[in-house]
């Protein structure tokens, strides 16, 4: 039985729409909206000490700069949200085994190499060795099983939102101090790019349910302050085993309104601020941009209901015209989408689908012939949580009711739009979503979106989600790649969802930033320099 959903007829033209406000930005991250907690300033003398310490060693290192983000941080545990705001900031303090360097290979970090496959659920990496982190404390294999446990106690317990990241982890062994095992439930080739993702905790942290109010990693920066509702101070660290970082100090503040960022970025009080509307590029001293990998699109019904006809998924798809959106609402900072959620810098990207067309005399067609003109389709949505979101579905509406469809969209408060997102019982006939790609691996959206049972999917075709498996268990980067090239045309045939564009990641930055934007779209300040 499908849920009722009642909203405001969208009638409104692509020009009318482009014109529209709330803008702001997304992080990929699919959390709701939350105020982080307070967190602890420095109250004893020690703790003013180490601050001051701290604060000198940034001044003699080199000048600072000020990042505007659109969000604050939840939470600075690096476990337990996923969480843009988060990211943000703890890719400067922790680190990983593995990272990727600037077109999104896999190259190591603290891992000494790339990891090697003891038996089929096993994987042995070898630890770099004379890193420190922040508080002294040596890295070590002691360090790398204390994160592997927390995480999987964290994913048993529920107690993190990082559960599709992390979820066929079992454990790790200590082999000696700079070698250790991580296991699986299954053969996992995901299992690599998962420990890109996995930051390094000091040993004994395995037990702890909250480390946000002392960061305390291995990375470039050293936690400072946080002043919750304002701004959150790092510090270069002299002693970083990848060279002291040439940034001195780096400030992250909160600016929810795109305007506002840019008006700090205008006046000199930012160096950089993401996400910077399309339409104040003109305005901003100097803009950077990467394409990254968001995907917003429409999840359709393919069982049940007015969507469950391929000829009107085909339909829904032929009467949008992404050309203009990409102009219209995205500025030219945005390409048309080639029927798949995967980026071409993803695993798995079959460079042999192409968009489908603009026709909407043929989408109208389908539509007639389907027996379903006048007919109502739903489109549930969300505003303000991703670039132009409110925008692009006001105008896909649009499209749709000129192919001959009567649409009702209801917009939703973010908790809310999850509920219906993930609601496996009662799905809507349309769920707009800006699909991301945080791991760089095709897993990652094709288990959530694509396979039957994921919780954004809206199909139960078992041929694609047996591919879904394979793709995973499969080890050989060839063999995956061509296993996800089949199963995301699978998907292409059957017109499962509405692409529309791939926007590129649009900031704007000073005059004196020397920085070139990241296929992952992380904000690595030691990358980073001022000229």
């Amino acid at each position: 039985m499908k849920r009722r959903i009642y909203g405001t007829l969208v009638v409104l033209a692509l020009a009318g729409a482009a014109c529209g406000g709330g803008d702001d930005e997304g992080d990929g991250a699919e959390t709701a909206e939350a105020t982080a907690e307070a967190t602890a300033e420095a109250t004893d003398d020690a703790a003013t000490a180490e601050a001051t310490d701290t604060a000198a060693t940034a001044e003699a290192t080199g000048e600072g700069l000020t990042i505007a983000l659109g969000s604050e941080p939840t939470s600075l545990d690096p476990h337990t949200v996923d969480d843009g705001g988060e990211r943000a900031i703890n890719d400067n303090i922790y680190e990983t085994l593995l990272a990727r360097d600037e077109n999104g290979d896999l190259i190591p970090g603290l891992a000494a190499d790339l990891p090697t496959q003891v038996d089929a659920t096993t994987w042995e990496f070898t630890l770099r060795e004379g890193v420190t982190f922040h508080d002294g404390t040596p890295f070590n294999a002691d360090a790398v099983v204390a994160s592997v446990d927390r995480i999987v106690r964290l994913v048993a317990e529920t107690k993190t939102q990082n559960d599709g990241f992390f979820g066929s982890l079992t454990g790790a062994t200590k082999v000696d101090d700079v070698t250790v095992q991580i296991t699986t439930a299954e053969q996992d080739g995901v299992l690599p790019a998962r420990m890109y993702w996995l930051k390094i905790t000091a040993p004994g942290t395995e037990s702890s349910d909250d480390l946000s109010e002392a960061p305390n990693g291995t990375g470039p920066f050293k936690f400072v302050e946080r002043v919750t509702g304002s701004n959150i101070d790092l510090a270069a660290n002299a002693d970083y085993w990848g060279g002291a970082p040439s940034i001195g100090s780096v400030r992250f503040e909160f600016a929810e309104e795109s305007a506002t960022r840019l008006a700090g970025l205008s006046s000199g009080k930012y160096d950089l601020i993401t996400n910077l509307a399309p339409q104040d590029t003109g305005q901003a001293p100097q803009v950077l941009t990467a394409q990254g990998q968001e995907h917003p699109n429409f999840i359709l019904d393919v069982d049940e209901g007015i969507t469950s006809d391929p000829n009107v998924r085909l339909a829904l798809n032929l009467a949008v015209d992404k050309d203009a959106i990409v102009e219209t609402l995205f500025g030219g900072f945005a390409v048309v989408d080639a029927g798949q959620h995967l980026s071409p810098s993803i695993l798995g990207h079959n460079p042999d689908l192409t968009p489908f067309p603009y026709d909407p005399d043929e989408a109208k067609r389908l539509i007639e012939e389907a027996g379903v003109a006048g007919e109502t389709i739903q489109l549930v949505g969300q505003a303000g949580r991703w670039l132009k979101d409110k925008e692009l579905i006001e105008a896909t509406a649009s499209y749709w009711q000129e192919a001959g469809l009567n649409v009702q969209v209801e917009s939703l408060e973010f908790g809310a739009y999850l509920d219906v997102l993930f609601d496996r019982e009662n799905r809507a006939d349309a769920i707009f979503v800006s699909s991301s790609n945080d791991i760089l691996d095709p897993d990652r959206q094709l288990s959530t979106y694509y396979q039957a049972g994921g919780i954004g999917s809206s199909n139960s075709d078992q041929a694609l989600s047996d591919l879904i498996d394979q793709g995973r268990q499969e080890l050989d980067a060839a063999a995956r790649d061509a296993i996800y090239q089949e199963a995301v045309k699978i998907a292409y045939d059957g017109a499962y969802f509405v692409w529309t564009v791939n926007n590129e990641d649009v900031y704007g930055a000073s005059e004196r930033l020397v920085w070139t934007p990241r296929v992952d779209s992380k904000l690595l300040v030691k990358d980073m320099s001022l000229s």
